[in-house]
């Protein structure tokens, strides 16, 4: 099925890494994508999300809306929701580049529409191990999506 991604500002030349970063991570829990769709956003909109879904009047980097009618239902469907002012600020302060650093998110964001969780310390380890895994596995989408963002940031200075 379809992976889906929106945003602004251009999202085309990301589109093909983030849909192999999703189906990847899918891969690993063992499931596979049915309708995904992944918004790229700024820390108002998820700030607004969060607040009406978990009741967190705060900004975070990503949040997973499963939509599947029982637990392990394969296809998955569901959404994700990207902060891109977090992917940056969090880039920086773990000292990664801002496209490890969107892998990672969109990464953690599908296996929570796989199942995983980390509220204990095992599913912690679970879910930390599947990331690591997923990114190493994920190298080249990692590139790609620097040269994306990087042309982003080149192109957002321009006039339209």
């Amino acid at each position: 099925m379809a992976v889906t991604v929106a945003g602004r500002g251009g999202v085309a030349r990301l589109v093909p890494p983030l849909r192999a970063l999703v189906r990847a991570a899918l891969d690993a829990a063992d499931r596979r994508a049915g309708a995904i769709g992944l918004t790229l956003t700024g820390d108002d909109e998820i700030r607004a999300l969060n607040r009406r879904w978990r009741r967190l009047d705060r900004a975070t980097d990503v949040l997973s809306f499963g939509y599947d009618e029982a637990a392990g239902a394969t296809p998955v469907d569901g959404d994700l929701v990207v902060s891109m002012e977090r992917v940056m600020v969090q880039a920086r302060r773990y000292r990664v580049t801002p496209g490890r650093e969107l892998a990672r998110l969109v990464i953690h964001g599908a296996l929570h529409l796989a199942g995983l969780d980390h509220a204990t310390a095992t599913e912690r380890r679970a879910m930390r191990r599947s990331e690591a895994r997923v990114l190493a596995a994920g190298r080249a989408a990692i590139a790609a999506l620097d040269r994306a963002l990087a042309a982003r940031r080149r192109g957002a200075g321009r006039p339209h």
